[in-house]
């Protein structure tokens, strides 16, 4: 069966209706950055070839522009394809059905305690599955999701929402506790998105707001493991390897047109096979500890580039650090840290952040190189890429 695939490049406020429409029309819809440069936008439609590209320059109500043939390889039951970025290359896209999208908002509501009539305020890009589940735990609360005033800055637009309910990537909190804005009336605050420092969520525990951490990601539909123990019918596991792995009702259906790329995904037995490595406590906490491809072979020795960005972000002269590896011929990786210091005037020097790095961890986790920055390349939902970051890396200046 040939499924419609509708492209949605709308702000936040129209968003909503416009997926209602498509969903009541049984169309699937590929959400869009509303307000990202048309460039990007253009990739992601050569890559993910909607059928249809929905604007705010078409008609009030309005009115899809066609732009190709419809997809033999969605499900009938598709609802959502999501651009996962990645960290290069062009954008896959991962297919949420009807089924999927439903398992995952009513196991996130029954944890999160939301009953008919709460609110749910909308923080978070659309375009991200983030965003989009904050309009659905709404609407299975039989409300509207809270919009925030686009006219002012997102600390006073959050500060002045009426909601129940708030979903923030770690940026955003950390922004919210710099500018004082009372946390404390959210029933909930679901963090997701990045990996929280525990500096941040000790911040806002000091400020009694009530943070619900989250881990997922697009192919999960969102979170499904909240305070790290995953939501009803979430099977969670650890290869032997370390890394993570995922299994329920949840699970995206696959990456569109990309039958290799799916089947790499699972293993023999169902299971999503993540690119994150982490922990299982005896009583079945989850504890992420990094990331597969976050590994760092230097001079014949795997160093986890998380765990050493993690230190560094716990010293009080650094406020944000990426760490990285970048080819060299002495040492195969040469690892890079990449950091924003609370004194741009007078940052710590690769000796004193090495010395740091080697009082904790192993000799060879040690940066080798430091670049110093204003600010990390962190996108709306704090993650950084590496074609975003490579910027820094060829002209940061170094240390």
């Amino acid at each position: 069966m040939t499924t419609r695939l509708i492209a949605v490049r709308l702000p936040p406020a129209r968003f909503g209706e416009a997926l209602r429409r498509a969903w009541a029309d049984g169309a699937a819809v590929l959400p869009l950055p509303w307000d990202a440069p048309d460039a990007a936008i253009e990739r992601t439609l050569r890559s993910l070839q909607p059928t249809e590209l929905l604007t705010s320059d078409s008609a009030d109500p309005p009115t899809p522009l066609p732009l190709g043939q419809g997809h033999d390889d969605l499900p009938d039951d598709a609802a959502l394809v999501i651009a996962t970025s990645g960290s290069t290359g062009p954008p896959k896209g991962a297919v949420l059905t009807h089924a999927a999208l439903a398992a995952s908002t009513s196991a996130s509501i029954a944890r999160l305690g939301a009953t008919a009539g709460d609110r749910f305020t909308l923080a978070l890009p659309v375009h991200h599955i983030a965003g989009v589940q904050v309009l659905l735990r709404s609407w299975a609360c039989d409300t509207d999701a809270e919009v925030l005033d686009q006219t002012t800055s997102a600390s006073q637009a959050i500060g002045d929402a009426t909601g129940d309910h708030l979903s923030l990537v770690p940026t955003q909190l950390r922004r919210l506790l710099d500018a004082r804005v009372d946390l404390r009336r959210w029933r909930t605050i679901l963090l997701g998105g990045a990996r929280a420092e525990p500096e941040l969520l000790a911040r806002a525990a000091d400020e009694d707001a009530n943070i619900v951490t989250s881990y997922g990601m697009t192919e999960t539909c969102g979170g499904c493991v909240y305070d790290g123990y995953p939501l009803d019918n979430v099977e969670v596991s650890r290869r032997d390897d370390g890394r993570i792995t995922l299994r329920g009702p949840v699970l995206f259906a696959g990456y569109l047109g990309d039958p290799e790329a799916t089947a790499a995904a699972f293993d023999d037995d169902g299971w999503f096979v993540t690119d994150d490595l982490g922990t299982l406590t005896d009583d079945g906490r989850l504890e992420v500890t990094g990331r597969s491809d976050e590994v760092i072979i230097s001079g014949g020795e795997n160093v986890p580039a998380g765990v050493v960005a993690d230190t560094l972000r716990n010293d009080h002269r650094i406020l944000d650090a990426v760490v990285v590896g970048v080819p060299d011929d002495d040492w195969g990786q040469l690892v890079v840290a990449v950091v924003v210091p609370t004194d741009l005037a007078g940052p710590p020097t690769l000796a004193e952040l090495t010395a740091l790095v080697r009082r904790q961890l192993p000799a060879a986790y040690a940066p080798r190189r430091l670049v110093v920055a204003d600010r990390l390349p962190r996108d709306a939902m704090g993650k950084i890429t590496a074609d975003s970051l490579a910027p820094l890396l060829r002209d940061g200046p170094d240390r």
